[in-house]
C-alpha cells in the first residue's frame, strides 16, 4: 500500500517551480526540478526549500546521469515523473514556429526518462496543440505509456473549470501503473478578476513605469504618452481599441486594413470574468489582452502572478520585468497542481 506522505516526485521542465510549488502543496516530496533555465534557479531553490534544482539539457541528459545526481532506483511505485515540457512548437496561439523547432519533440526525451525509470505515476500538461496537430509526439508517448502497462487519462482541459482565475486551456495527462487514475472533475466554481485583484486583495493602484522594489513587485512596465492616451480612451472593464482605432493619429499601422481582428492587443481584462491566459508578455498591453480592467497600464508582475495562483509571498529573483514575467507566464499554475497531486494521492486511496 503506497502512502499519501511517501510519494515523490521529480519536475522534468520545472522552470520557477509552479508545478512543484502545487505538488508539494498536496503533501508530495518533490526531490528535484531539472530545466536548462540557469535564471529560473534562485527562485526555485528560494520558494521550494528542500527541492534542489538541476541545471541540465534534457536532450542530452541521460537517465543514467539522474540515477546518480539524485540516487533514485528503477521500478518505483512511489515516483511521480512530472514533464511539462516548453512546447509553443504546438502552440494553437500564433507564434514562430521556426523559433520553437528546437523543443518541438521535447515530450521524447522525457519519455526516455519513463521508460528507463518506470515510476509509478506520470504527469504532463501542455499545450492543447500538442495533442492535436498532425506530425505531434503525443500519441507516440501515449501509446508508449500503454505499452508499459500504464493506465492513461487525458483531456484538453480550460483551467478556469477548476478555480484557476484565467481562460487557460492546456492538454492534461496522467498515467499510473499502480492504481486506476483519472482525470479531476471540474469543480465549475469560476473565480473573476474582482475575487483576486483591486485594492481590497491587497492590490493598490499604480501607474505605468511604477517599479516596486520590495519582494511583493506590484511593478507594471512603461507606457508611452500615446499608449496612455489610447488606454484613456479605451473603456473600463473590458473596453478594446474600436474606439479610437481609426483615428489618425493614435491609428496602428499593423492593423491599418481595418479589419477586426486581434482586437484582444490593447483590450482591458474584465472584472467580473476570469483573465484571458496569461502568457510571458503579459506585462505589454500591445501582445494580448493585459491592460488592467480601470487603471492605464497593463496589469503588474504581481497581478500576473496572482492570475497564475502563485501565493503572493512567492519571491520572483530576474533582472527585469520581461524575465520574471517569462518565469510567471511559462509557470504550471500552482493551484492547478495541487489539484493533480490531489487526483493522485486519491487514486491510492480508492484502490
Amino acid at each position: 500500500m503506497i502512502k499519501k506522505n511517501t510519494l515523490k516526485a521529480i519536475d522534468f521542465f520545472s522552470g520557477a517551480g509552479g508545478l512543484t510549488h502545487g505538488l508539494r502543496s498536496a503533501g508530495i516530496n518533490v526531490l528535484a526540478g531539472v530545466d536548462i533555465e540557469a535564471s529560473c534557479k534562485e527562485t526555485y531553490e528560494k520558494n521550494n526549500k528542500g527541492s534542489i534544482y538541476l541545471e541540465r539539457d534534457v536532450t542530452k541528459y541521460s537517465p543514467l546521469e539522474l540515477e546518480k545526481d539524485l540516487k533514485i532506483k528503477r521500478n518505483d511505485n512511489n515516483m511521480i515523473f512530472a514533464g511539462c515540457a516548453p512546447c509553443q512548437f504546438w502552440s494553437i496561439i500564433h507564434t514562430s514556429r521556426e523559433k520553437s523547432k528546437k523543443t518541438k519533440d521535447l515530450i521524447l526525451d522525457f519519455q526516455r526518462f519513463v521508460e528507463y525509470f518506470n515510476p509509478g505515476f506520470v504527469l504532463v500538461e501542455n499545450v492543447p496543440g500538442i495533442s492535436s496537430k498532425e506530425g505531434s509526439p503525443m500519441g507516440k508517448f501515449i501509446s508508449t505509456l500503454e505499452s508499459l502497462g500504464y493506465k492513461v487519462a487525458h483531456h484538453v482541459t480550460d483551467m478556469s473549470q477548476y478555480g484557476i482565475p484565467q481562460k487557460r486551456k492546456r492538454f492534461t495527462l496522467l498515467a499510473s501503473r499502480v492504481s486506476n487514475i483519472s482525470l479531476p472533475e471540474p469543480t465549475n466554481k469560476q473565480k473573476t478578476l474582482k475575487d483576486i485583484l483591486g485594492p481590497k486583495n491587497g492590490f493598490s493602484k499604480i501607474k505605468a513605469g511604477t517599479k516596486d522594489s520590495s519582494k511583493f513587485l506590484h511593478s507594471a512596465a512603461n507606457l508611452n504618452q500615446k499608449n496612455i492616451e489610447r488606454l484613456q480612451m479605451t473603456p473600463a472593464n473590458g473596453g478594446d481599441r474600436s474606439g479610437w482605432q481609426n483615428k489618425k493619429k493614435y491609428k496602428l499601422e499593423c492593423y491599418s486594413s481595418g479589419e477586426k481582428k486581434f482586437y484582444d492587443t490593447y483590450g482591458r481584462m474584465w472584472w467580473d470574468r476570469p483573465a484571458p491566459t496569461i502568457t510571458t508578455k503579459f506585462y505589454s498591453i500591445s501582445n494580448g489582452r493585459f491592460a488592467h480592467p480601470e487603471e492605464n497600464r497593463a496589469i503588474s508582475i504581481r497581478e500576473g502572478a496572482t492570475i497564475q495562483t502563485f501565493p503572493k509571498d512567492y519571491e520572483f529573483i530576474g533582472n527585469s520585468v520581461a524575465s520574471i514575467s517569462k518565469m510567471i507566464g511559462n509557470a504550471v499554475p500552482p493551484a492547478f497542481g495541487k489539484i493533480l497531486g490531489d487526483q493522485i494521492v486519491r487514486s491510492l486511496e480508492s484502490k
